[in-house]
């Protein structure tokens, strides 16, 4: 999950910077020793430190990329935090972009960690979000299939991936074939033509319309609840009359999702840990 990078020259900014005190506070300690021998991606290891935002600590690795032109901060899906430094960069610098954004670390990691539930690396179990509920996550006995609850889905191909990964994209394959055939359905039952159907990873969205009829949906929706989901396709095909969102848009939206309060309420308070 890459975040934030620097396009600026290396230089420190600070105006931005959070009080002395505070910089001591988030950096906790730092490791004599590279995580592991090899840097996944390329790159040389420099430093690993923790940091603490809030109730929330984050490991994060220094790497030093040859072919990076700019500072870079990723959140790793084992929940670590990295930092890529440029050929040149110097480690005060990208100690400081790493406190300019290091809220937006802290955000996306618990974010991450609401969506993927407890996990117990150790015993290789996880959970992840599927129909708005948390379900284990197992590989079957001949390594082909992936079971999430009780659904089971083809392995993807993806190697030196862990399990996580490869459950985001088995779902992620299956929102490509499960969602187009929901739109096509609900528009079918209210009349509304749409005139092409995609599936995404927005970062911010949920779904969209364009003006030409065209319907964008975030392939996540297959984690939240059904009628969450068909909710977000309803309000989006609601666009298809009202390309705004005025009074009788909403009243269209009502008209087709009566209940879309509730599924509002959902996305405002729980989605936010989804996406």
């Amino acid at each position: 999950m890459a975040g934030p990078c620097w396009t600026t020259p290396l230089r420190l900014i600070r105006s931005v910077l959070a009080p002395a005190e505070v910089q001591l506070d988030l950096f906790q300690r730092l490791k004599p020793q590279p995580p592991s021998a090899t840097v996944p991606g390329g790159g040389k290891w420099v430093a690993s430190e923790t940091v603490v935002v809030g109730s929330t600590s984050i490991e994060v690795h220094f790497i030093r990329h040859p072919r990076a032109r700019v500072f870079r901060l990723t959140l790793c899906r084992d929940g670590s935090g990295r930092v890529t430094l440029p050929r040149f960069g110097s480690m005060p610098g990208a100690r400081n972009f790493l406190l300019q954004h290091v809220q937006w670390l802290a955000d996306r990691a618990q974010i991450q960690q609401a969506n993927t539930g407890p996990t117990d690396p150790s015993k290789g179990e996880i959970q992840i979000r599927f129909r708005g509920e948390f379900e284990g996550v197992t590989v079957s006995e001949d390594g082909k299939s992936l079971h999430i609850g009780p659904l089971t889905l083809p392995m993807p191909r993806l190697r030196d991936r862990d399990l996580p990964a490869k459950a985001q994209a088995a779902l992620q394959r299956l929102a490509q074939r499960e969602l187009p055939e929901r739109v096509q359905h609900l528009s079918a039952a209210h009349g509304i033509a749409v005139s092409a159907i995609s599936v995404r990873a927005q970062r911010t969205r949920w779904g969209s319309c364009s003006p030409r009829g065209e319907i964008s949906l975030n392939w996540r929706l297959v984690q939240v609840p059904e009628w969450v989901r068909d909710y977000v396709i309803l309000h989006e095909l609601a666009h298809r009359r009202h390309l705004n969102h005025s009074a009788r848009f909403w009243q269209e939206v009502e008209r087709l999702c009566p209940d879309y309060e509730a599924a509002e309420t959902w996305l405002r308070e729980t989605g936010r840990h989804v996406l």
